[in-house]
């Protein structure tokens, strides 16, 4: 159907196409950001059921640039818990907590400044 068919005066639909303008002139280019590739990182913060009231959490996505050994240790540490670094050939390095830690490792994440907290995904809350 058209205006014509339906008795609408174009005056009342305004003539005016606000995408014409956008697609006419092609595709916008993409400005470019300050935060270089090391900012562009996610870090996904997950809970694992095992057994019972057993779990683990693992953390992935940290950069590289950063020493595993060491961010392992200080959360151990400050949160009383066991954890490990697992290497895998997909994901690269995890680390992996023994207990619900994810509201302590976003926690920790935040406080000492290694990501901010748009980059930190918590999954499962």
């Amino acid at each position: 159907m058209t205006d014509l068919d339906i008795g609408i005066p174009s005056a009342l639909t305004g003539g005016f196409d606000p995408f014409a303008d956008e697609a006419a002139a092609g595709p916008v280019p993409e400005k470019k950001s300050k935060a270089s590739k090391a900012d562009s990182f996610a870090v996904h913060v997950r809970m694992q059921q095992r057994n019972g009231r057993k779990s683990l959490t693992t953390v992935q996505g940290l950069p590289e640039a950063f020493d595993y050994k060491k961010i392992l240790k200080a959360l151990k540490k400050e949160y009383c818990c066991n954890g490990t670094v697992i290497e895998d050939e997909e994901l690269g390095k995890v680390l992996q907590l023994q207990g619900d830690q994810r509201k302590n490792v976003n926690a920790f994440l935040l406080d000492n400044e290694l990501c901010k907290k748009d980059q930190i995904k918590v999954h499962g809350f």
